[in-house]
């Protein structure tokens, strides 16, 4: 790689790891908080509410299933009116992090709907509200598997951002199109993916590591 490029590169990897990190942040708490509500509000759920969990479950149905690179191109509007431009770090942050809160939503419903009914029902018998054991029991339970669900989003969000980059949207996915396949630098579009492969496998060595010690806890 020229010298003109390192700083460039290294440029892309901060802009990867910023939207990354961010949209973890922003789509994980807010995935929590949806992901909690619905497996809350189901059928026989400790805030059982047929009306909000049809509602939450329609609209995660609808936009998860689109395509990274449709839905981005499809909220551009919105985008543009909250971050000011459809281009750009921020501009990509934006949609990664609504994409985010539906892709975790359905994780986090998933992993908490594999606890074992009898350690709510010995809460309850011991006089738990509803909020404490979704908090202190269930959320603990299913911490090691929430762990991994986590672990497998920062995975498909550095995927993501990668997609976004397709649109103008920087970091290394920008950077691998414009300065190697654009200019058919072929080891500059190698050394991106072999840098997307390392920070993929760091993130889940990671989240093995954290979902291993919240197990045997």
């Amino acid at each position: 790689m020229s010298d003109y490029l390192r700083p460039i590169y290294l440029q892309s990897i901060w802009e990867t790891l910023f939207m990354a990190l961010i949209t973890l942040v922003i789509g994980g708490i807010c995935g929590l908080v949806m992901g909690i509500l619905l497996y809350a509000t189901r059928r026989g759920g400790l805030l059982a509410n047929k009306v909000v969990h049809t509602i939450l479950n329609v609209i995660v149905n609808i936009i998860r299933p689109i395509p990274f690179i449709i839905f981005m191109t499809a909220i551009a509007p919105l985008t543009l009116k909250v971050v000011g431009t459809t281009i750009g770090v921020r501009a990509a942050t934006f949609p990664l992090c609504i994409a985010a809160t539906f892709a975790i939503s359905r994780i986090v419903e998933q992993n908490l709907v594999t606890v074992e009914p009898g350690v709510i029902e010995a809460a309850r018998a011991m006089g738990a509200g509803p909020w404490r054991i979704l908090f202190d029991v269930v959320a603990r339970e299913a911490l090691g598997p929430l762990i991994l669900g986590y672990t497998y989003i920062l995975i498909a969000i550095v995927d993501m951002t990668a997609i976004a980059g397709a649109l103008g949207g920087g970091g290394l996915g920008q950077f691998a199109i414009t300065y190697g396949y654009q200019r058919y630098d072929w080891t500059v579009t190698a050394v991106a993916v072999v840098t997307i492969i390392i920070v993929v496998q760091l993130a889940q060595f990671l989240g093995n590591w954290l979902a291993r010690r919240a197990l045997r806890r």
